[in-house]
This record gives structure tokens, C-alpha cells and sequence, in this order.
């Protein structure tokens, strides 16, 4: 897929403007959602289960509804929705500086969720128009890792907020996307879009007669299924082995350093030797090995070195995914192919979520505490095998 902006220099503008705002996307929601549930729970007094389901609402609504996000951008142009989209999660996430009940709660994620689902699909497509397929690979390479110090650098500003007032954080966190509606409006080109499909050969038409897309993006929910268990069932996994609360702190901040300090320059330097389908599922091998990894851990050093080739793997799998989704995306309807896309996340980090928690439970009251990770890394491992088969049309596909 080509550029749509004119001229070489709204080009690199627009590709610019996408990092800063990727930071302040990431660092915005890095910064409040993980304190949302001790708010509600141990200030506010919401029983846990409804906290918790208010938060799935959240990821469901934005994931289930990007393809109608992606729709609309289509229809209308992908800056608008950008733009429709950080304001509206602004709203939601300033709402939340004043819930103080559960139908408050509710009704804040639900704005928090359809701005996500407004301003995802548009933006990672806005990002497939504006690389070329050349430099593709390493620019998500490179918003990979903004991401990765944004997602560090949020909760501890979240934190420090906290001491004064949870409001502070959610204004805070607001304040960073109405940035970003600036940092949109002002940054990425008025996108001139080829022509549209209608009629039968409508935006979602394009995605059904695609001969590898939809596969694809089945294929891929096996690995978001797996994903998700770095905020599921491995924290759960790494306090049975050390006894200590502190241990899940020191595996997430094991992951951040490494994307940190690897995610660029590991893909520069494989990029040499393997092309966006392979190192995508060299990614996928390298989940499922740290999976099985860690439900083998005797030790919690043992496990540490499981989440290491676990986001050894996360790293390769990424940035591929996302070169590769872009390539495959016709340039006529970039936002539904976007949206549909998020729908692996959707329908695997659901299902992750879902069969994480419930497994844990089950896995500890039967001793058999290996269980929920074999489970995900056998499904990882064919996630793999299905990206493998597929591995041969993709090229073809993305040509």
C-alpha cells in the first residue's frame, strides 16, 4: 500500500507526529487505568467483581467495536475520528475524576471504550498509509518501543499524582488526549483517499474476498489469548512461588526494561535475516516457549527467565503483526481492515482473560499449578503452526 499524503515532507510530519502521539496515548492510559481498581475498591468501598467487569466491559466495547470505528473513518476520513476519538476518551477518563458510584463507573468506561474504538482503527491505519513498505518494519519497530517508555514512564506518574488525588490523575490522564487531538489536527495530513469500494464490493466485501487476511487475523487471536496472561495468570504464578506481592512488580519491570532497552535495535538487526512472516512466528515460538517455561518454573529465577523469552518473543511478534496487517490492507477502505483486525484481540485477550482467571482458581485448589501455562503455550505453539502454513501466501498477500 502506497502513501496517500502528498509530498515527502507531510509525509515524515505526519509519521513524526504519530510517535509523539503514541507516547502520550500510551503514558495517558499507562497513567490511570491500573490504578482504577484500588480506587473503586479500597477508597471507594465497589465490591472487586464489579470493578473488574466494568473493566472487561471496557476492553470489549473498544475491541468489538473497532470495525465500526474503522468504518466511519473510511466514510469520513481518518483524522476526524482521530480526533472524535481522543476527545471523547478524554471526556471518559476526566468523568472518572468524579464517580463515585457504580453507574458512574459504567458510564465513564463506556466513553473511555467507544473513544478507543473511534480513534484505534484510524490511527494504525493512518500509520500503514504514511510508511512505505520498505520502512515499515522498523517504524512499528520504533512506536513499539515509544510505547515501551510510555508504558513505564505512566504508572509512576500515576503514582506520584496519587498522592495527592486520584482527580489529579484522571485530568492528568485526559489532558494527555486532548494533546493529542492537537498533535492530530495539527501533524497528519488531510489523507487523500483512492477511491472507495461500495455496493458488494463494500469496505468489509474487500476484507471477506481477501484470500489471506481473514485466516490471518483467526490465527492471530491464539496468540493474544496467550498474550494477555502477562496481566492474568503470571502474576498470579510469580506471588505462589516467592510468597510476595513484590515479585509480580519485579516481573513486569523485567519485561518494561527489555522492551526498553531491545525493541529497536533487535528488530534492526533481524530484519537482515528474516523477512515479517518468519520473525512473526519466530515471535509466537518464543511465547510459547516462555509459557511452558514458566508452568515448568520450580524457582521464581526460573520463572523470570520464562517471562524473559516470553517477551523475547512478544518483541519479534509485535511489530511483524502489525507490518504485516499493513501490507495486506487495501487502500480503499484502510480503516475497515484496521478494525477487523482488532477483533484477535478482542475475541483471544477476551477468551485469555476469561480462561486465565478461571484456570488459576481451579489450577490451585488441584495442586496442579503448571496447568494454566501449558495450556497457553500449547496454544501458542499452534498459533505458530497455523502462522507457518499461512507463512507462504502471506508475501504473495502483501505484495
Amino acid at each position: 500500500m502506497n502513501p496517500a499524503a502528498d509530498g515527502t515532507e507531510h509525509r515524515r510530519r505526519g509519521l513524526n507526529g504519530l510517535l509523539v502521539y503514541t507516547f502520550f496515548m500510551v503514558t495517558g492510559f499507562a497513567m490511570l487505568m491500573p490504578l482504577v481498581i484500588g480506587h473503586f475498591v479500597n477508597r471507594l468501598h465497589l465490591a472487586a467483581a464489579l470493578v473488574g467487569a466494568a473493566l472487561a466491559l471496557r476492553q470489549l466495547l473498544q475491541q468489538g467495536l473497532a470495525v465500526f470505528g474503522g468504518a466511519l473513518a473510511d466514510r469520513f476520513g481518518l483524522r476526524r475520528m482521530i480526533g472524535a476519538g481522543v476527545l471523547l476518551r478524554a471526556a471518559g477518563f476526566a468523568g472518572l475524576a468524579w464517580a463515585d458510584d457504580a453507574v458512574a463507573l459504567f458510564a465513564a468506561m463506556t466513553l473511555i471504550a467507544a473513544g478507543g474504538a473511534l480513534f484505534e482503527a484510524p490511527y494504525q491505519a493512518a500509520m500503514a498509509l504514511l510508511t512505505s513498505e520498505a520502512e515499515r518494519p522498523r517504524y512499528y519497530a520504533l512506536s513499539n518501543w515509544v510505547s515501551g517508555i510510555a508504558g513505564t514512564l505512566g504508572p509512576l506518574l500515576g503514582v506520584a499524582l496519587l498522592r495527592v488525588d486520584f482527580r489529579w490523575v484522571c485530568l492528568a490522564a485526559a489532558a494527555c488526549f486532548v494533546l493529542n487531538f492537537v498533535i492530530a489536527m495539527a501533524t497528519l495530513p488531510a489523507f487523500s483517499m483512492p477511491a472507495r469500494a461500495s455496493g458488494a464490493r463494500g469496505g468489509f466485501g474487500l476484507v471477506r474476498e481477501h484470500p489471506v487476511f481473514l485466516p490471518f487475523v483467526i490465527a492471530m487471536a491464539g496468540y493474544w489469548f496467550t498474550a494477555v496472561q502477562m496481566t492474568i495468570s503470571f502474576p498470579l504464578l510469580a506471588e505462589r512461588l516467592t510468597g510476595s506481592a513484590d515479585s509480580v512488580g519485579v516481573m513486569f519491570a523485567l519485561s518494561a526494561g527489555m522492551t526498553v532497552l531491545l525493541q529497536y535495535p533487535l528488530l534492526r538487526v533481524l530484519e537482515r535475516w528474516l523477512s515479517p512472516p518468519r520473525m512473526l512466528t519466530a515471535g509466537v515460538l518464543g511465547v510459547a516457549a516462555g509459557a511452558a517455561i514458566t508452568a515448568a518454573a520450580p524457582r521464581y529465577d526460573v520463572f523470570l527467565a520464562g517471562i524473559a523469552v516470553f517477551t523475547l518473543g512478544a518483541l519479534l511478534a509485535r511489530p511483524s503483526q502489525q507490518t504485516l496487517i499493513a501490507a495486506m490492507t487495501d487502500a480503499r477502505a484502510p480503516g475497515m481492515f484496521l478494525g477487523v483486525s482488532s477483533l484477535s484481540l478482542a475475541v483471544g485477550g477476551a477468551l485469555g482473560s476469561v480462561l486465565g482467571g478461571g484456570l488459576a482458581g481451579v489450577a490451585a485448589s488441584a495442586r496442579w499449578h503448571w496447568l494454566p501455562a501449558a495450556l497457553f503455550a500449547a496454544a501458542a505453539l499452534f498459533t505458530a503452526l497455523g502462522l507457518h502454513l499461512l507463512r507462504r501466501r502471506l508475501p504473495a498477500a502483501a505484495a
